[in-house]
C-alpha cells in the first residue's frame, strides 16, 4: 500500500516504531516479503508487521519506518517501508537473537547458557573476546571457532543485505551470493550483476536484470543485451534445445529485454565475431552445445569405422551354436528377434536396443553378458541415474554405476578423468535408460570409448527425452545409419496384470483398460481438482496401506504432470507432509521461507552435486537435523549426505514429484493425478512414462476426458537438434537394418 500519489508528497507522514521481532508468521523466500509478530518497546504491545524484511531473525531489535493500515480480514497492522537492525535491548532479546539459527554452532539451549553467563555483555564478548566463551559449560575451543567464524560471516552477510535491501533480495539469495563470492560479493554485484545469473544455481536473468537496472544499467547497454542473449540460449537449453533459430532468439530476447530486434541482431553478430556464440546457417549455438553435438557425430563415426575390434572373435563365431548354448543356460527360449539383438550388439561397434516395458531388454542384456563371460571378455554397465544403475545391477548381477562415476568426474577440476587420453579399458560398454542421456553427457561418454571397444545403448525411445539438451536416443534411431533393434513382442505380463498391457495401449494411442477385477491398475474418477487432490491424500495416506500393506513413505510415489494447482506437485507435497509427517513432539525441523524440512521427510535432489556424488532426481529421507551446526542429513540409497542450510535450495519435498523427474526410476506403486486443468502437459509420452514407472500398481486419479486428451496428443515438443542430420550425412557409418 502506498501513501504517495503521482510522485507528490505523502498523504500521511511515515511513522517510526522500535521493538523486537517476536515470530515470523510468513516469509516469501523469493522477495523477502514477511508477516511477523512484533513487540513494541514503548508499551510491550504485540502487533503484526508486514513488508519486505529480508535478513531479519526472531529476537532482533528493529527500527521500522512505515504506515499503520487496516486489513479487511486481519485488522490493524504496520506496513514496513524500510528498517534497520538495532542491537537487542534485553537479555531475552539477545537470547532469542542468538538462538534463532542466526549463528552456526548456537542453538536455543546454547544461547540460553551464554546469556545466563554474560547477560547484556554477550554480544560484545562474542565480537571482541570470544575466548571467554570457554567459561560457559559445553563450549570448547572447536565450538568457539565455529561461533567466531559464523559471527564474522553474519557481519559480512549483513553488509551484503544492507547493500541489497533496496533491491528486495531474499535472505537465502544473500547467503548464496556470500557463499559464492565471499567478501567480494558487493564488488561483483557492482561490476557485473549478470554474473549471478551465469554462475549461480537458482538465480535467473530477471533477478540479475532488476539489480542491474536499479544500479543504473542502461536499457540498451551492450552488456545487458549480451547477458539477455546468453540467458535466452541457456533457458532454451533447459527446454531441451541445443540451439535457437535466430528469428526465435531475437523475438524471445526482445520480450525479456523490452528493446528492438535490430539492437539484438547487431549484438548477435558481435557475439558471433567474438566466438561467444556459434552460427550454423540460422542456428545459433552456445559453444559447448555446438561442440558436443558435432563431437557426438564425429565420435560415433570414429568408433564405428575403427579397424580395431576387441570383440572380433565374435564376428567369426558359430552363432547357431551360441544360440543353442544360450537356450540351455537361460531359463527361456530366445526368439529370433532377441537372438538378432544379441548378435548385433556383439558384432557391431555401435548399436541401439529399444523397446517398451516387458519386451525383453533386460533378458537380452543378461544374455549378452553371459556370452561375453564365456569368451573371457569384459563389459562395463552404466546408467544416467543412481536409481537406474541400481536396477541394472539387480537385473544383471554385475556392478553398474552412474555415467558420471564411470567417467570418474572430479569436482575439484570440474572434469571427467576418463577421456580420449585416459579411455575406459573394456570390451563393451552397455548404457541403460539411454533416452535420459543428454547431448553433453553423451559427448563425454563417447570421448572415453577406447578404440575397438563396442558400445550398446539400451532404452525406450517413446519415453520422455532427457532433462538436459538434446534428444540423443531418438536422433540416433531417426538418422537411419546406426544398427537398431526395435523390440515389439511383449513377454513380461503376469496373468491378470494390466500395467504393461495398458502402457503399450497408451503408447499405441488407445485408452487404457479399467477392469473391476484388476489387481494392479485402478482409476478413481474425479474431475474436480480439489476433490481429486483429496482422493490422492486419502489413497496414499490410508487406503494403499490398509488394503495392500504399502508403506506410504517408501513404497508409494505420486507423479503429477504439473507443479502448480490443487493436484500439482507443490500443493500435494504440503498436504502429504502434514498427513504423513506432521510437526510435533521432539521432531526437529527447519523453516526455509514457506517450506519446512522435517526429520522423516521424503526429499529429492533437484540439481547435480558432483562434490557430494548426488544427482538430479535422487530421492532420500531426512534422517537428522542439527539446529546448532545448521546441518540437515539425508539418507540417500543408504549413504548419509550432509547439507548446510545454505545448500537446502538443492532439495525439494518428494512425496509428490513431476513425471519428468521420475525418469529412470521405478516404484512399487505410482499414483497419478490427471485432470483437464493439466491440459498444457497432457501428452502421450508423459502418461506412458508415468505408467511405466510402476512395478506393482498404478492408481490414476482424475477424469477419463483428461486421460483421453493425453492419449490422443502425440505431438511431442520438437527440440532443436541437428544430430540426426549430421549422422545421416556421414559416409562412414554402416547402414544396418535391425
Amino acid at each position: 500500500m502506498s501513501n504517495q500519489i503521482n510522485g507528490e508528497m505523502p498523504l500521511f507522514p511515515e511513522q517510526e516504531i522500535k521493538g523486537t521481532l517476536e515470530d515470523i508468521t510468513y516469509y516469501n523466500d523469493e522477495n523477502g516479503y514477511t508477516v511477523a509478530k512484533f513487540l513494541l518497546d514503548v508499551d510491550q504491545q504485540k502487533i503484526t508487521v508486514v513488508g519486505h524484511l529480508p535478513g531479519t531473525h526472531p529476537g532482533e531489535a528493529l527500527h521500522l519506518k512505515g504506515l499503520w493500515t487496516t486489513h479487511p480480514t486481519y485488522g490493524r497492522q504496520f506496513e514496513v517501508h524500510s528498517y534497520r537492525v538495532l542491537a537487542p535491548a534485553t537479555r531475552l532479546g539477545i537470547e532469542r537473537y542468538l538462538g534463532s539459527g542466526l549463528i552456526k554452532g548456537v542453538g536455543p539451549a546454547t544461547a540460553k547458557r551464554i546469556v545466563d553467563h554474560f547477560g547484556m555483555e554477550t554480544l560484545e564478548i562474542i565480537e571482541n573476546h570470544p575466548e571467554k566463551l570457554m567459561e560457559v559449560s559445553s563450549i570448547g575451543r572447536k565450538r568457539i571457532k565455529i561461533i567466531q567464524n559464523a559471527w564474522e560471516v553474519q557481519k559480512n552477510i549483513k553488509d551484503v543485505m544492507i547493500f541489497l535491501q533496496s533491491y528486495n533480495i531474499s535472505t537465502s539469495l544473500a547467503l548464496k551470493i556470500y557463499k559464492q563470492y565471499g567478501e567480494q560479493s558487493i564488488q561483483v554485484l557492482k561490476e557485473d550483476p549478470y554474473q549471478l545469473a551465469r554462475e549461480m544455481f537458482g538465480v535467473g536473468f530477471k533477478t540479475a536484470d532488476r539489480i542491474a537496472m536499479e544500479m543504473g544499467q542502461k536499457v540498451d547497454a551492450p552488456s545487458r543485451i549480451t547477458a539477455g542473449i546468453i540467458y535466452t540460449l541457456e533457458h532454451m537449453s533447459y527446454e531441451g534445445h541445443c540451439y535457437a533459430h535466430q528469428d526465435e532468439l531475437i523475438l524471445r530476447c526482445a520480450e525479456i529485454l523490452n528493446i528492438s530486434g535490430e539492437s539484438i541482431q547487431a549484438e548477435i553478430h558481435s557475439l558471433i565475431g567474438s566466438k561467444k556464440v556459434i552460427a550454423e546457417e540460422d542456428a545459433i549455438y552456445l559453444p559447448h552445445f555446438y561442440y558436443a553435438e558435432t563431437g557426438v557425430a564425429a565420435q560415433l563415426e570414429k568408433i564405428a569405422s575403427s579397424s580395431l575390434d576387441r570383440l572380433d572373435m565374435l564376428s567369426h563365431a558359430d552363432w547357431d551354436q551360441l544360440y543353442r548354448w544360450l537356450d540351455k543356460v537361460t531359463s527361456f527360449q530366445l526368439t529370433i528377434e532377441q537372438k538378432n539383438a544379441i548378435k548385433m550388439s556383439l558384432t557391431e561397434k555401435v548399436s541401439v536396443l529399444t523397446g517398451g516395458p516387458g519386451t525383453g531388454k533386460s533378458t537380452i542384456t543378461d544374455s549378452i553378458i553371459k556370452v561375453l563371460q564365456s569368451f573371457n571378455c569384459r563389459a562395463l554397465l552404466a546408467a544416467p541415474t543412481g536409481r537406474a544403475a541400481k536396477r541394472l545391477n539387480e537385473t544383471t548381477g554385475l556392478q553398474a554405476s552412474t555415467i558420471h562415476r564411470l567417467l570418474e568426474y572430479s569436482p575439484r577440476s570440474n572434469q571427467f578423468l576418463r577421456n580420449q587420453k585416459n579411455p575406459l579399458d573394456t570390451d563393451l560398454i552397455i548404457v541403460d535408460e539411454a533416452s535420459m542421456v543428454d547431448i553433453i553427457l553423451m559427448y563425454h561418454l563417447l570421448n572415453a570409448v577406447k578404440e575397438g571397444t563396442h558400445i550398446l545403448l539400451v532404452g525406450d525411445k517413446d519415453q520422455l527425452p532427457s532433462v538436459g539438451a538434446g534428444n540423443v536416443l531418438r536422433d540416433l534411431i531417426v538418422s537411419g545409419v546406426l544398427p537398431v533393434t526395435l523390440l515389439n513382442t511383449i513377454f513380461r505380463q503376469a496373468e491378470g496384470s494390466y500395467i504393461i498391457s495398458n502402457a503399450h495401449r497408451v503408447n499405441q494411442g488407445q485408452m487404457p483398460v479399467f477392469e473391476k477385477n484388476s489387481s494392479d491398475f485402478f482409476l478413481f474418477p474425479e474431475s474436480d481438482p480439489q476433490k481429486a487432490a483429496d482422493w490422492v491424500i486419502e489413497i496414499v495416506a490410508n487406503r494403499l496401506n490398509a488394503r495392500f500393506g504399502y508403506d506410504p513413505l517408501r513404497d508409494v510415489q505420486i507423479l503429477s504432470p504439473m507443479h502448480r494447482g490443487e493436484a500439482g506437485v507443490r500443493e500435494l507435497n504440503k498436504r502429504l507432509q502434514q498427513a504423513l509427517n506432521p510437526a510435533g513432539g521432539k521432531k526437529k525441523e527447519y523453516r526455509l521461507g514457506e517450506r519446512f524440512f522435517r526429520v522423516g521427510d521424503r526429499i529429492m535432489q533437484v540439481r547435480n552435486n558432483y562434490e557430494k556424488g548426488i544427482f538430479n532426481g535422487d530421492i532420500g529421507i531426512i534422517s537428522a537435523i542439527d539446529l546448532e551446526e545448521q546441518v540437515v542429513e539425508i539418507n540417500i540409497d543408504e549413504n548419509r549426505i550432509r547439507y548446510d542450510y545454505a545448500e537446502l535450495d538443492e532439495l525439494e519435498l518428494a512425496y509428490a514429484i513431476s513425471i519428468h523427474k521420475s525418469q529412470g526410476s521405478e516404484f512399487p506403486v505410482v499414483v497419478i493425478p490427471l485432470l483437464t486443468q493439466h491440459y498444457m502437459m497432457l501428452q502421450r509420452n508423459l502418461l506412458y512414462t508415468a505408467i511405466t514407472r510402476a512395478r506393482q500398481k498404478v492408481v490414476l486419479v482424475g477424469s477419463k476426458k483428461a486421460i483421453a486428451m493425453a492419449v490422443k496428443n502425440n505431438k511431442t515438443a520438437q527440440r532443436n537438434t541437428r544430430l540426426s542430420e549430421m549422422l545421416a550425412q556421414s559416409r562412414v557409418l554402416p547402414i544396418t537394418a535391425g
